[in-house]
């Protein structure tokens, strides 16, 4: 029998973990992380996910803001503000909440949010910087994947890990990040031709489609650690995964639910992004401020 991969008490050891530090950071810097959250339009969706967001931010002692705009926003009118957000040195994180409407471009959206504030890590430098094995910032689900991953005490290294499904978001991400970790990474999608046969050599099994019960008991190997990325409403109204769970939690090792797996460790790793951010500004800032002086220290010295 599986056991079960907890993402809520996971989340909650590290949101835990971040609240202890923010006084120090405060102390320290003179202020807390911040987070802006630009929602576009009336998306029930996309609104439940951003009250999670910002309840998890306050949670652990960050500032959050929301800025709600009406969906008619043209797309000037929405990349002057990401301008706006850009320049304010006391913004550490911007993430313009998806799905968005669709006079606006995602594209120039996201290229136009400053590469150091994309706490989402979906800007065309950040995803560069990942594939190169740079230190960008990293899309917050496949962050917390590894997270999930690493939990069990199963070893990434040396372990064939197999991918289902290329998104950008969390495909083709996940698959780097599992490759820096020295697994063998097997990639998948709707145009493969035997997925059974692909599946059941995974040590490691992510699974990120969108369609339910699309990997069966049949094609997962004994003792795999399985990660159900996928997450869709049945035809009973109820949220379930891409796995058939009950039947899979007779075959693998570790098994995350849907939901209260993958979902919780997503929104820990945009509050992780965000404090990366954070500390990058801060130390740039006390950097800078360090030069100054020595400077006016220098100069000071000659005019004497």
């Amino acid at each position: 029998m599986a056991q079960i991969i907890d993402g809520k008490a996971l989340a909650t050891r590290i949101k835990e973990k971040m609240s202890t530090q923010m006084p120090n950071l405060e102390a320290k810097y003179g202020r807390r992380p911040s987070l802006y959250i630009i929602l576009v339009g009336n998306d029930e969706g996309s609104q439940r996910y951003v009250k999670h967001k910002l309840a998890a931010a306050a949670s652990v002692g960050m500032d959050s803001r929301l800025i709600a705009l009406e969906p008619t926003i043209t797309e000037k009118e929405l990349l002057d503000l990401i301008h706006v957000l850009n320049e304010d040195p006391l913004v550490d994180g911007i993430l313009v909440q998806l799905p968005i409407p669709k006079h606006l471009n995602e594209y120039h959206i996201i290229q136009a949010i400053d590469k150091g504030k994309d706490v989402d890590g979906f800007h065309p430098l950040n995803v560069g910087e990942l594939w190169q094995g740079m230190h960008g910032i990293v899309p917050c689900t496949p962050k917390g994947i590894v997270q999930l991953i690493m939990s069990t005490g199963v070893t990434i290294d040396g372990k064939t890990a197999v991918v289902v499904g290329r998104s950008n978001i969390v495909g083709k991400p996940v698959a780097k990040i599992l490759l820096d970790e020295n697994a063998t990474v097997i990639m998948t999608h709707t145009h493969t031709k035997d997925l059974k046969a692909m599946t059941l050599l995974a040590d490691i099994l992510v699974v990120a489609v969108g369609k339910e019960k699309l990997i069966t008991a049949d094609m997962i190997k004994p003792g795999a650690v399985v990660i159900d990325v996928g997450i869709t409403r049945n035809a009973e109204g109820k949220l379930v995964g891409d796995v058939d769970f009950d039947a899979a939690c007779e075959v693998a090792g570790y098994i995350t639910p849907v939901p209260g797996g993958v979902g919780p460790l997503t929104i820990a790793m945009l509050l992780k992004n965000t404090m990366e951010c954070f500390l990058n500004h801060a130390e740039a800032s006390t950097n800078v401020s360090k030069l100054w002086s020595k400077i006016i220290e220098s100069r000071i010295g000659t005019d004497k």
